[in-house]
């Protein structure tokens, strides 16, 4: 009770109400299985993510940034940990409709709908993400707070609320990476999101931190760079791709600290 109580505290009462619909609704049609699953999970992903940042970063806030980034590897390691627990580490088959399996040919490209699928969904997301943020009231007093979350407070808004709301946008995202990362390959179990985590840092950081478009750029410029990487370079290196990842990452961070599309600060006398 006392952590349904929590969470309740910490979710905007429109996002609950829309949360609990969510589950209700999908509940009661006769839609497939791994639909359910689907939205059930980024239901149940989102309000963990809004307790999440109600038990370990709201206690936090104003603290230096080195406890919050200790603080994220500590929740992290919780949860993974967590799992293993409670349902072994054993890596368990994710079974996908058939249809998400079948391969299709367009404009001479032979792929998986699976990755159509995902490709598609991802640049949905980001426009929908792009949107939210830039034209909406809670989107816009996000972007205050990512800039000076005391001058946001002063001016009457609800840090507590806009916080809570970004966890839980950022929860539920994660979760639908989660579902299409788990599906692609078929299996999931709990330390399948370290790898994917650190490269979608180094896909923001080369794209730019804090622009949505640039962390979409960021990730499919890293995507091909691998491909070309283990295409082109001798079969006895391309083993080590992921420190390919890193070297780019470098050479970005060189060549422009903010990224490609990240705005350069600008210091004021």
């Amino acid at each position: 009770m006392a952590v349904l109580l929590l969470m309740v505290e910490g979710l905007p009462p429109e996002l609950l109400w829309f949360v609990l619909g969510l589950v209700l609704i999908l509940s009661e049609l006769a839609l497939p299985g791994f639909v359910i699953i689907f939205f059930g999970i980024g239901a149940w992903i989102t309000a963990l993510g809004v307790l999440i940042e109600r038990l370990a970063y709201r206690p936090l806030r104003g603290a230096p940034e080195v406890a919050m980034l200790i603080t994220s590897l500590a929740v992290s390691s919780l949860i993974e940990n967590g799992a293993t627990m409670t349902l072994t580490a054993q890596p368990r088959p994710v079974r996908l409709p058939a249809e998400l399996m079948q391969r299709v040919d367009a404009l001479g490209i032979n792929f998986a709908v699976m990755d159509g699928v995902i490709v598609a969904l991802a640049v949905a997301l980001m426009i929908a993400l792009s949107l939210f943020v830039r034209h909406t009231t809670i989107g816009i007093a996000m972007r205050a707070c990512s800039e000076n979350v005391r001058v946001t407070q002063l001016m009457g808004i609800d840090v507590n609320r806009v916080i809570a709301v970004a966890f839980a946008i950022s929860a539920g995202l994660a979760a639908v990476a989660g579902v299409l990362w788990s599906g692609k390959f078929g299996i999931v179990d709990p330390f399948m999101g370290f790898v994917p985590g650190l490269k979608a840092f180094v896909a923001a950081v080369i794209g730019g931190i804090g622009n949505i478009p640039g962390a979409m750029l960021g990730g499919y410029l890293l995507g091909f760079a691998e491909v070309f990487f283990v295409a082109f370079m001798p079969p006895e290196v391309s083993g080590y791709r992921d420190a390919f990842v890193f070297v780019l990452l470098l050479v970005v961070l060189l060549v422009r600290p903010t990224g490609l599309l990240g705005a350069r600060e600008v210091n004021r006398a």
